[in-house]
C-alpha cells in the first residue's frame, strides 16, 4: 500500500487556488469556505499561521455561519455513525475513541445526552473526540465533558464548540502534513506521570495535590531528578528547602567564564489542581535540554532548570519558599509554623532530610546569572478565547494576601433578633461584596475570599467566629496599594458598625514584576520567528518570576490552557500542540541568546 505524500506548506502556498482548496479539502466539517477563504492570506509561513487564519475566518463569518459550521457536524454516537455515513474524517476520529464500539446502555446514554443538548442549545454537542494528546479520549471521558458542558450558558458553549471544533482541524493539519507533536508528547508524558503522586485524602478520590515536604512532595522530586538525569543534565540535585536542580553545563572550553541562564517553576500544587501549573515550566526547558544533549550540542552560557519545591503556600504560609530562598528570602520564622497536623516546618525539613543551614548559600550571586525565563499555562481565557497558542508576558501583577478572624458573638439563631446579633460571618459576606465591588472600578484589579469558614458552625446559631482569607493584585504597586487601603477601611468600618472586632495577619506581599524589554523581545523574536501571532498580555497570577525579579532580569512565556483556560482545577489542561510549541520557543530563545552571546 502505497502512504499519502505529506502536504508541504511550500506546496501549498505554489498552488493554483482550486489546487489548493483540494489539498485543505476535510478540515472543517462539510465547510470547505473557511479554508477556501483563508488561503487569501496566502503565502503561509508556518502551520500556525495558517490556522490562526482559518479561526479569524470564522470568528468575521458571525453567529450564523458558525452555528450552521456546528450543524455540520455529526452527534456523537449518533445516526450518521449508527448508519455509516459519518464523514472518513469523523469515522476515524469517533472510532479512534471508542465510539463505535458503545455498549448497548453506552450508547443509550448519549443518545439521550445529544437530544437533551439539542434541545437545550439548538446545535449538537461537538469534542474534539481525539483529546489534547491526540490519541483519543476515553468513553467515560466524553461521557463526562457531555455532562458538563450541558451546564453551560448558550453563548459560552457557542464558543466551546467553536474552540474543539479548531482542536479538531489542528489534529486534521497534523495528519495532512504528516506532523507528531513528540516533544509535546513527551512532556504531556512526563506530567501525567508526575501527577501519579498526590497527598494522602486526595490520592484515594483521584485527585492532584502535593504540598511540601509530603511523602508524595518527596516522590516528585525523585521522579524529576531521575528524568533530568535521563535527559543529559550534567549536574542534579535537591537543594536546602527542596528543590529541584539540574545544571546543563556550557562550553567551558570556549567558554571558561560563562554565566548562567536560569529558568523553572513550581511542582507543588493546590489541593484538588491540575497537572500543568508550574509544573510546564519545568518540562519544557527539559524537553530542550534533551534535545541539546542529544544533538551534542553546547551552549556559550550554562542552563539551569529548577523545580521550586513550594510556591503555593498549601501546607505552610510560606508562600514562593523554594523561589524566594535562592533570592535571600527564606523567613527563619517559617521554620516554627504548623501545619494542620501539628508539624512544624523545622520537623518536617528535618524529616526530608534538609539541612537547614545551608539554605543561606542557597542564595544566587545576580553576577553569576544573565536573568530568569519562565514558561507557564496561561491559568486563564484570554489565549484561549482568542485561540492564540502563545502569550509574551508584559509584567507580573503585584499582590497582597491575608488571613483573617472576625469575631462576633455566637447565638441562637431562633430568639437573637436581627438587629441585636453580631454575626461574623455576615459581616466576612459584606466584606467580600465589597472587594467585588472596588476591584471591578479599576478594571484589572482583583480580589478574592477565597477561604471562608465558621469553625463549630450549627445550623441553629448565629456565628460567632468567622475565618477568611484576602487576596488583592493589581497591575502597578500603585494601584495594588490604594485597592488594599480602600478594603481595610471598608473592613474597619463594618466591624465598629456591626460591633465585631478583626485580627488580621498579612501573609504575603510581592511586587509588580515588569518584564525586563530585552527578555521581553528575545521571547517575542522566538515566538515570531514559529509563525505565532504575537500577543502580549499581563499575568494576574503570582509566579517564581516574581521573586526571581528581586535579583535578576526576568520575562515569561504564557501557554494556552484549555477548557475555557481554567487553572487550580482538575480540568486545567493543555494540548501536546501547544507544548511542542512552547518547546519550540525556548529551543529558539537559547540558539538565539547563543548567537548574541557569541
Amino acid at each position: 500500500m502505497t502512504l499519502p505524500v505529506p502536504l508541504t506548506l511550500d506546496r501549498l502556498n505554489a498552488a493554483s487556488a482550486t489546487v489548493a482548496a483540494q489539498l485543505l479539502n476535510g478540515l472543517y466539517e462539510h465547510s470547505p469556505w473557511i479554508a477556501e477563504a483563508a488561503l487569501s492570506a496566502r503565502p503561509f509561513t508556518s502551520l500556525p499561521h495558517l490556522k490562526h487564519v482559518m479561526t479569524q475566518v470564522l470568528e468575521a463569518a458571525g453567529r450564523d455561519k458558525q452555528i450552521a459550521l456546528i450543524c455540520a457536524h455529526p452527534e456523537l454516537a449518533g445516526k450518521a455513525m449508527v448508519t455509516n455515513t459519518l464523514t472518513a474524517e469523523s469515522t476515524h476520529e469517533q472510532s479512534q475513541a471508542g465510539l463505535t464500539q458503545c455498549t448497548p446502555a453506552e450508547l443509550a446514554h448519549i443518545q439521550a445526552l445529544n437530544t437533551a443538548y439539542g434541545e437545550k442549545f439548538g446545535f449538537p454537542f461537538v469534542l474534539a473526540v481525539r483529546g489534547p494528546r491526540g490519541t483519543g479520549l476515553s468513553k467515560q471521558q466524553i461521557i463526562t465533558t457531555f455532562e458538563r458542558r450541558l451546564g453551560h450558558h448558550p453563548d459560552f458553549e457557542l464558543k466551546e464548540c467553536l474552540r474543539n471544533i479548531h482542536r479538531i482541524v489542528e489534529i486534521r493539519l497534523n495528519d495532512k502534513f504528516g506532523i507528531s507533536p513528540d516533544l509535546g508528547h513527551a512532556v504531556w508524558d512526563w506530567q501525567e506521570r508526575l501527577a501519579l503522586h498526590s497527598d494522602p485524602g486526595y490520592a484515594e478520590k483521584g485527585q492532584l495535590t502535593v504540598t511540601y515536604l509530603t511523602d508524595a512532595h518527596r516522590a516528585c522530586a525523585a521522579m524529576l531528578q531521575r528524568e533530568m538525569l535521563k535527559c543529559g543534565f550534567d549536574h542534579v540535585h535537591t537543594d536546602a528547602v527542596g528543590n529541584v536542580v539540574g545544571r546543563y553545563d556550557a562550553d567551558t572550553v570556549k567558554y571558561p567564564h560563562a554565566k548562567t541562564l536560569l529558568t523553572g517553576s513550581h511542582y507543588d500544587t493546590v489541593r484538588n489542581g491540575g497537572k500543568y501549573d508550574g509544573r510546564l515550566g519545568i518540562f519544557v526547558p527539559m524537553a530542550c535540554v534533551r534535545e541539546l544533549h542529544k544533538a551534542g550540542k553546547r551552549l556559550p552560557f550554562h542552563f539551569e532548570v529548577i523545580g521550586f519545591a513550594e510556591e503555593e503556600g498549601q501546607r505552610y504560609k510560606a508562600t514562593f519558599l523554594g523561589s524566594g530562598a535562592l533570592v535571600g528570602d527564606f523567613k527563619p520564622e517559617w521554620l516554627d509554623q504548623k501545619d494542620a497536623d501539628g508539624i512544624p516546618m523545622r520537623e518536617a525539613m528535618a524529616h526530608a532530610g534538609l539541612c537547614l543551614d545551608d539554605i543561606p548559600a542557597l542564595r544566587r550571586n545576580t553576577a553569576d546569572y544573565l536573568g530568569f525565563i519562565e514558561v507557564h499555562i496561561e491559568q486563564g481565557p484570554v489565549l484561549n478565547e482568542l485561540d492564540i497558542p502563545l502569550g509574551i508576558v508584559t509584567s507580573i501583577n503585584g499582590s497582597v494576601r491575608y488571613l483573617g478572624t472576625v469575631t462576633g458573638m455566637a447565638s441562637h439563631a431562633g430568639t437573637t433578633p436581627m438587629n441585636s446579633r453580631r454575626d461574623a460571618a455576615t459581616a466576612v459576606a459584606e466584606l467580600a461584596l465589597y472587594v467585588e465591588y472596588r476591584a471591578s472600578l479599576d478594571g484589572d484589579s482583583v480580589g478574592t475570599i477565597g477561604l471562608l469558614n465558621v469553625p463549630n458552625g450549627s445550623i441553629n446559631v448565629v456565628p460567632g467566629q468567622c475565618h477568611f482569607s484576602l487576596d488583592l493584585r493589581a497591575p502597578t504597586d500603585a494601584q495594588r496599594d490604594a485597592l488594599v487601603a480602600d478594603v481595610l477601611a471598608q473592613l474597619t468600618a463594618i466591624s465598629e458598625r456591626r460591633g465585631i472586632t478583626v485580627a488580621l495577619e498579612e501573609t504575603m506581599r510581592a511586587a509588580a514584576a515588569p518584564s525586563a524589554a530585552a527578555w521581553q523581545q528575545r521571547w517575542e523574536r522566538a515566538v515570531n520567528d514559529l509563525g505565532v501571532p504575537l500577543f502580549r498580555m499581563p499575568s494576574g497570577a503570582g509566579h517564581d518570576a516574581m521573586k526571581l525579579h528581586d535579583i535578576m532580569p526576568q520575562a515569561m512565556l504564557f501557554v494556552r490552557g484549555q477548557n475555557a483556560g481554567i487553572s487550580h482545577n482538575p480540568l486545567e489542561s493543555t494540548t501536546s500542540d501547544d507544548m511542542q510549541l512552547a518547546i519550540e520557543a525556548t529551543t529558539l530563545l537559547l540558539h538565539h541568546l547563543a548567537e548574541e552571546l557569541t
